[in-house]
C-alpha cells in the first residue's frame, strides 16, 4: 500500500473508469484554489480582518467543496468502497469539519487552525500532477507554482512567528529562503518558524532547480527555434529555385522539340 493510501489522499486510481480519472484531474486545480483560500482565511481570522459572518459563510463553502468533490467522484468510480477507503481523509474532513460542529466544540479555535493540515494534504495529493507539469519545461507554470508557494509561505510565517510582522516581510523571507540566498535581514526566531523554514528550504531547492532548468530550456529553445526558422526559410528558397530551374528546363526541352519538328530531315 502506498503512502498516499495511508494518508487518505490517493485520489482516483489508475485502473478506474476514464470519466472518473478525467474528472479527478479536472477537480485537482479547483481544490488547490480551496487550499489557497484556507490559508488566506486563516490569516484574515488571525488578524481579525474578516467578520464572523463572512468567516462562517467561507467555512460552509469550503466544506461544501469537499462534499461535492467526494460525492461526485464516488458516483463516477467503479469501486466505490476502495475509493472511499483510499481517500478516508475526505470523509474525516466532511464529518469532522462540519462548520456547525466548530461552534459547539470546546477547542473550536484550535480545530480551525488545524485546517492548515488540509492544505498540506491537498498539496501532497497534487504533487504527482505538479511534478508532471513542471517536468514539461513550462516556464509559466513553474513561475506560477513559485509565486503561489511564496505567497502562502509568507502568510503562514507571518502568523506563526511574531518576529516577522507583516505578510510582505513574510513573502520576502520566503523568496529569499526558496532562492537559498539567505540575506539574514528577516529571520524566524521561534521553533515553529524555524521548522517551517527548514521545510521551505528543502522545497525551495527542488523548485529553484526546476525554475533554472525551465529558464535554460526556454532560452535554448528560443535559439533552436530561430535556427529552425532559418533552416526552413533556406529550404523554402531552395525549393523555389529548384522549381524555377525545373520550369526553365521544361521550356527549353519544349522549344527543342518544336525546332526539331519544324526542321527538314
Amino acid at each position: 500500500m502506498k503512502v498516499v493510501h495511508l494518508l487518505g489522499i490517493a485520489g482516483v486510481a489508475e485502473h478506474e473508469r476514464p470519466a472518473a480519472k478525467l474528472w479527478g484531474k479536472r477537480l485537482e486545480w479547483p481544490m488547490v484554489g480551496v487550499a489557497f483560500w484556507i490559508v488566506v482565511q486563516w490569516y484574515l481570522e488571525e488578524t481579525q480582518s474578516i467578520s464572523p459572518i463572512l468567516a462562517d459563510v467561507a467555512d460552509w463553502l469550503v466544506w461544501l467543496a469537499f462534499l461535492l468533490e467526494t460525492s461526485f467522484l464516488t458516483a463516477l468510480v467503479a469501486d466505490r468502497r476502495s475509493f472511499l477507503i483510499s481517500n478516508w481523509l475526505n470523509l474525516v474532513i466532511i464529518i469532522g469539519g462540519l462548520p456547525i460542529f466548530w461552534h459547539v466544540a470546546p477547542l473550536a479555535g484550535l480545530l480551525r487552525s488545524f485546517r492548515l493540515i488540509l492544505v498540506v494534504m491537498l498539496l501532497v495529493r497534487m504533487s504527482k500532477s505538479a511534478r508532471r507539469l513542471l517536468s514539461q519545461h513550462r516556464l509559466g507554470a513553474t513561475m506560477v507554482v513559485a509565486l503561489v508557494t511564496m505567497v502562502l509561505s509568507g502568510i503562514v510565517i507571518s502568523r506563526i512567528d511574531p518576529s516577522i510582522g507583516t505578510v510582505w516581510d513574510g513573502m520576502w523571507w520566503a523568496w529569499v529562503t526558496m532562492a537559498t540566498v539567505g540575506y539574514g535581514d528577516v529571520v524566524p526566531h521561534n521553533g515553529a518558524g524555524r521548522l517551517f523554514g527548514a521545510l521551505l528550504i528543502l522545497f525551495g531547492v527542488v523548485l529553484l532547480s526546476m525554475l533554472t532548468a525551465n529558464l535554460a530550456a526556454f532560452f535554448i529553445g528560443s535559439d533552436i527555434g530561430s535556427d529552425v526558422e532559418k533552416v526552413e526559410r533556406e529550404e523554402k528558397e531552395a525549393d523555389r529555385l529548384l522549381k524555377d530551374i525545373s520550369a526553365r528546363l521544361e521550356r527549353i526541352e519544349r522549344l527543342l522539340e518544336e525546332k526539331k519538328g519544324a526542321s527538314p530531315d
